[in-house]
């Protein structure tokens, strides 16, 4: 326990300190923690640390999961819907496909069977990537809204695929299109009932609550639970957190006072960073453990392979975006009748460069069978990881990094859209609690009057900032404290229920909802 104490607050000295230099570099952090641990792990001395594909999977992806479905925006989701089903369905039936074909051809040794293991190993984007860089870099919130959405779902359509190329080659047996329609239908529904089911019981649960840390420890729990129920009945257990996400993200407003809500979002944000700033540092240690498990094979050897693979993995989803996205507006546009604009060329080639791979890649490799039920050991386990390595590093890495000066030399910059939202919400949230103090005051004694000018002077100066409206400058005028108190909080009760309202009705997205409810939150905190 003690070395295990000791390795862990080694890790996190590693992130803070690489986190400290990227936001002095100004790059996303993820890809200064990935070649930190790359350049750590060739230093002598340096703690050997293996990366446990069941402390991956079961302890550190359900809350980075949970997290990034919680801020993703339901909306634009449901709006994107077809599009997130032709990348997490599509794309990654065609990744696996062209890399089953390819493999035979790169590497000596490998057949059909090895290839559509690597090719689900690599297929799915990341979902913790996506979202650590995208908010990084400046991409379009178009852009942006379609990787988050893929990167979410598509894990269940790999899994399920390495699950069959697991079965090839261990038990000899070819799945039929009717198991593998029928077993992702399972995966799919069943996982979304179940975490549909573990968000309902715990907005229930929280109805009756109203205590900071034990709501902080209900929704640390509620992704555990999500992901430990739809596994124990073979289900997606990734998609059950997604689902859960979504729901309890969506009821945030009404299950949490404004006080539990700043505790929540504060405690998470530093659960996130922290197991975000430990999965990508791992990842750079992994090199030389991969690497000496490799000995039989040249360093340059294996680089040059590892770059080959990774350009091919890369060149699959760039070539796929162009037809797909086509496809995609079509039946939006036709059927959906959306009146959705067609992606330019531009966007494509960014979001064909912005398929990120990250720990789930490695970690799905590295959970292979070391040895088949004969005894043999399984066919080029070893170099699957490996490989799996290289897709993570390079797209990590070099897509990362080239992202930015891309998005600039397209002449693309994240749209204006959801700020004009959030400007046009905060000017019909104000203008709904100016209507209420002018009604409330109607009602109330006169000895109150100087409590409601004060308070009208304040949303109007508010509102001018808003409009563009001169600010004035008014004079301070002694307060009847406890009345202007619950007045205030009165007010930012209004507030709250315009916003859900504007939310309800399509009119602003999630993020701008949680955006403006922290305003909100914050003033009344100030408010006490």
């Amino acid at each position: 326990m003690d070395s295990a104490g000791g390795v862990f607050l080694i890790l996190l000295l590693f992130v803070v300190a690489f986190a400290l230099l990227a936001r002095k570099l100004e790059t996303p952090y993820p890809i200064v923690l990935v070649i930190a641990g790359l350049v750590l792990s060739l230093i002598p001395g340096t703690p050997r640390i293996e990366l446990n594909p069941e402390l991956v999977f079961s302890v550190v992806l359900p809350p980075l999961l949970y997290a990034a479905a919680w801020v993703t925006s339901w909306r634009e989701f449901r709006h994107n819907i077809v599009s997130i089903v032709s990348l997490a369905c599509g794309l990654v039936t065609f990744t696996i496909v062209g890399v089953a074909l390819a493999a035979q051809w790169l590497f000596p040794g490998f057949d059909w069977r090895i290839g559509v293991i690597l090719g689900a190993v690599v297929a799915p984007t990341d979902a913790i990537a996506a979202a650590a860089i995208a908010s990084q870099v400046g991409l379009p919130r178009r852009i942006v809204d379609l990787l988050e959405g893929e990167s979410l779902v598509n894990d269940a359509t790999g899994l399920l695929a390495l699950e069959f190329g697991i079965a090839l080659v261990v038990g000899g047996m070819t799945p039929t299109v009717e198991t593998g329609l029928l077993r992702f239908a399972y995966l799919v529904a069943v996982g979304l009932g179940a975490g549909a089911a573990v968000a309902l019981a715990a907005a229930w649960i929280e109805r009756w609550i109203d205590d900071g840390p034990i709501e902080i420890a209900i929704s640390l729990m509620v992704p555990y639970a999500a992901y430990t129920g739809a596994n124990a009945i073979h289900a997606s257990g990734v998609l059950a957190v997604v689902a859960c996400g979504l729901i309890l993200s969506r009821r945030s407003a009404e299950l949490f006072s404004p006080s539990v809500r700043l505790q929540v979002y504060a405690v998470w944000s530093a659960v996130v960073f922290i197991l975000n700033g430990v999965v990508f540092v791992l990842i750079g240690l992994q090199m030389s453990s991969i690497v000496r498990n490799l000995a039989d094979m040249s360093l340059i050897r294996l680089v040059a392979e590892g770059a080959l693979f990774s350009a091919l993995v890369i060149a699959l989803r760039v070539v796929w975006v162009f037809p797909g996205a086509r496809v995609s507006y079509f039946i939006r546009h036709r059927f959906l009748h959306q009146t959705e604009r067609r992606p330019s060329g531009r966007e494509l080639l960014v979001f064909g460069w912005s398929g990120m791979r990250g720990v789930v890649a490695l970690a799905a490799a590295m959970a292979l069978p070391v040895a088949l039920p004969n005894g043999a050991p399984f066919p080029h386990r070893s170099l699957i990881v490996f490989l799996a390595f290289s897709v993570v590093v390079w797209t990590l890495v070099v897509q990362g990094l080239s992202l930015a000066p891309l998005i600039r030399a397209l002449g693309l910059a994240g749209g204006s859209g959801a700020k004009c939202e959030e400007q046009e919400a905060s000017r019909i949230v104000i203008r709904a609690a100016l209507a209420h103090l002018e009604d409330t005051r109607g009602h109330d004694r006169a000895e109150y009057g100087g409590v409601y000018d004060d308070l009208a002077q304040h949303y109007r100066e508010r509102l001018d900032a808003l409009t563009g409206a001169p600010e004035g400058a008014p004079e301070t005028r002694p307060l009847q404290y406890h009345k202007h108190r619950a007045l205030s909080h009165e007010l930012l009760g209004v507030q709250r229920r315009a916003l859900v309202r504007l939310r309800r009705d399509g009119r602003i997205n999630d993020q701008v909802l949680r955006d403006l409810e922290r305003d909100l939150d914050l003033q009344e905190a100030r408010v006490g």
